[in-house]
């Protein structure tokens, strides 16, 4: 029996997970499965996966394939790497605690990195929300000003027909006093 490690799809239409599974390699995408070792969520930003990191590198070691989606995913969170290093400790080319060592600094590095993609990604965001509340800031004070510039006329074609009315009621009490003081 050939075992492999995949994904299996779970979720609905447009919003999709992916268990990672160990399944016999015979058995469909969603079928039966021999074990669950973790989960990656590709909804997220970054993408978020939870692994069992000492299941996964056992079914490595006892002959899992992975898929290459799959095979991304471990070396994204050192599985293979951690492999690469027992097969050297295997053949003496080290020993574990230098294996260890080595691990522990590619993990720390690969934090580093996170840390730095999550802090410009959150950058790029506080960056956009202020360039989107500036230029909302701008379109409010245009309004602004052409609603204040509508009732600056709408005040001048008031004060100017108020005007022509005194205008026109001037000249007729002028008309009716003129013959009563002859």
């Amino acid at each position: 029996m050939a075992t492999k490690i995949r994904l299996q799809r779970r979720g609905h239409k447009d919003y999709a997970f992916y268990p990672i599974v160990i399944a016999d390699s015979r058995a469909p995408r969603d079928g039966k499965f021999i074990e669950r070792i973790g989960s990656y969520n590709p909804n997220t930003n970054p993408a978020t996966v939870s692994l069992n990191f000492e299941r996964a590198l056992y079914w490595l070691n006892v002959g899992a394939i992975p898929t290459e989606t799959v095979r991304t995913i471990l070396s994204h969170e050192g599985v293979l790497l951690m492999k690469h290093l027992q097969g050297g400790v295997k053949k003496g080319a080290f020993d574990e605690a230098e294996a260890q060592r080595r691990f522990e600094a590619w993990k720390q590095s690969k934090q580093k990195a996170v840390e730095a993609d999550k802090t410009a990604l959150a950058n790029k965001q506080a960056e956009a929300e202020k360039a989107r509340f500036a230029a909302e800031q701008a379109v409010n004070k245009a309004k602004a000003e052409a609603v204040a510039q509508k009732k600056a006329e709408l005040a001048a074609a008031k004060a100017e027909a108020e005007a022509a009315a005194a205008a026109e009621a001037a000249p007729a009490e002028e008309t009716t006093e003129a013959p009563a003081a002859e």
